[in-house]
């Protein structure tokens, strides 16, 4: 017996919660729930989390989490709570598998079976946000090692688990060579590993087109936490419903479950919700604590429900259903199920399924880390690059000198074009001359100068070779 938390959830949770754990229950699923409040109750209560300390407690420990969708209210400060979830309990893989239910669902993809491996932690979704000028905010993308190498290997070992002969990686590292060329990087290198499987890398633009065009080529595709928050619900939509999927969050000690859709106020109450979602989180649950015979019965009834044309109001298609029906009378229609199989569909069978368990991951050895210069960011509601560049050559001092300016990424001076729009944010590049070196001392130096000359200098960054590889980016037309 798993025992396991329950949180229902706002909107059109609770509805669909209720029909989830019925089927649940029908199987035979050998679990025990610990219910939570969650969301909007807890955020009106003054908790600008979404949950308070207690239930983190129960998360915690029973470690498994079977969560209905969550309203997070706008503005004001409140966090969301799916992030928070994810990053708190370290659930750095997001599973979305999405196949087509050709021809009882709608799609122009009948052929397609692909699972979506996202990256769940950091990227853009580190949240680090600042307004640095008038004209100009920043986010940090943070992308790390441990992280690459968690859900890269994830993915892998996924592809072998569940018997898929390729794995295939999206990122732009074309244009963000550092952050997302380490992301590819680590692709290659722990695809090494896996000689019995296919590998490729897509840059995503074109990759998501091929994804929306002949998702039939792919079978497992991961990536960092941005494109794969994008290209997971593409996937579940042309698939024949983004309300259909389930989604599976998973780390080294707790997982979390629950459907790819939000939810829904405007549809709460009416038992029109299709629960389908949120039972393939818990056939996910299921499978990821090791209950082979409870799931394999309820995909395969749902699989049959779904083939005997019993369909929700969202994917109900006169011609193609048989009968409309609601939220608890889809779930009953499961229920009575248990035991069959499809006939036309691909029957599942989750024979051996359990939880991967990976190995942890070993920092590597200290690379050797030269400081090799500066960017300083200032705010200056000049336009022309040039005069700023002549007040910047003011602060130069002990053999560091300024050797570019760029506006927005752009380099505006040396020889910048006239044309090239510039804002009030601009970033001066200071590098030591050939016979001298940097430290953080001339550093400080050159940040007492600007202070005294006027300049506003907003952030500076430090730019560093490690191993004797440059590990900062040139300016956009250097």
């Amino acid at each position: 017996m798993t025992r396991i938390t329950v949180a229902k959830g706002d909107g059109i949770g609770p509805e669909i919660m209720d029909a989830t754990m019925s089927v649940l229950q029908a199987s035979g699923a050998e679990i025990q729930m610990d219910y939570i409040d969650i969301g909007e109750k807890v955020y009106v209560a003054g908790n600008k989390s979404g949950i308070d300390a207690a239930s983190w407690e129960v998360i915690r420990k029973n470690r498994i989490f079977l969560k209905g969708p969550v309203t997070t209210p706008q503005g004001g400060g409140y966090k969301s709570l799916n992030v928070s979830t994810r990053k708190f309990l370290g659930l750095y893989a997001n599973v979305r598998p999405c196949s087509s239910l050709h021809p009882f669902i709608e799609t122009r993809h009948p052929d397609m079976n692909v699972v979506i491996v996202r990256e769940n932690e950091e990227d853009l979704y580190a949240g680090i946000e600042h307004q640095q000028t008038d004209e100009v905010v920043q986010c940090l993308k943070l992308i790390s090692r441990p992280g690459c190498e968690k859900i890269i290997r994830y993915a892998f070992e996924y592809a072998l688990q569940n018997s898929k002969k390729k794995v295939t990686c999206f990122t732009k590292d074309n244009i963000m060579k550092q952050t997302d060329g380490l992301f590819h990087q680590v692709f290659n290198q722990i695809g090494e590993e896996y000689p019995e499987i296919e590998k490729e890398h897509w840059i995503v633009d074109i990759g998501a087109a091929k994804l929306a065009d002949t998702p039939e080529c792919f079978e497992v595709i991961v990536m960092p936490n941005l494109y794969g928050d994008i290209l997971s619900d593409v996937a579940a939509q042309i698939t024949g419903s983004v309300g259909l999927g389930g989604s599976a969050n998973i780390g080294e000690s707790c997982a979390m479950f629950e459907a790819i859709h939000g939810s829904a106020p405007m549809i709460a109450g009416q038992d029109v919700a299709n629960p389908s979602g949120l039972i393939h989180g818990a056939i996910m649950m299921l499978s990821h604590i090791g209950q082979a015979k409870a799931v394999e019965k309820i995909h395969n009834a749902w699989l049959k429900t779904i083939e005997d044309g019993v369909h929700t109001l969202d994917i109900y298609k006169h011609g193609k259903s048989s009968t409309l029906i609601g939220t608890k009378a889809f779930a009953q229609a499961v229920i009575a199920n248990l035991g069959l199989k499809p006939s036309i569909l691909k029957a599942v069978s989750y024979i051996g399924s359990s939880a991967l368990v990976l190995p942890k991951y070993v920092r590597k050895d200290q690379k050797k880390k030269e400081l090799m210069g500066i960017d300083l960011f200032f705010h200056w509601r000049g336009s022309c690059p040039d005069e700023l560049a002549a007040k910047l050559k003011t602060i130069e001092t002990a053999g560091i000198a300024l050797s570019m300016i760029t506006n927005r990424g752009i380099k505006v001076w040396p020889e910048g074009f006239p044309e090239t729009f510039c804002t009030d944010h601009w970033r001066g590049r200071f590098m030591p001359n050939r016979n001298s070196t940097i430290d953080q001392n001339k550093i400080i130096a050159i940040l007492s100068v600007a202070t005294l000359a006027g300049l506003e200098v907003i952030k500076t960054e430090n730019l560093y070779s490690f191993d004797g590889e440059v590990a900062f980016s040139l300016g956009q037309g250097q």
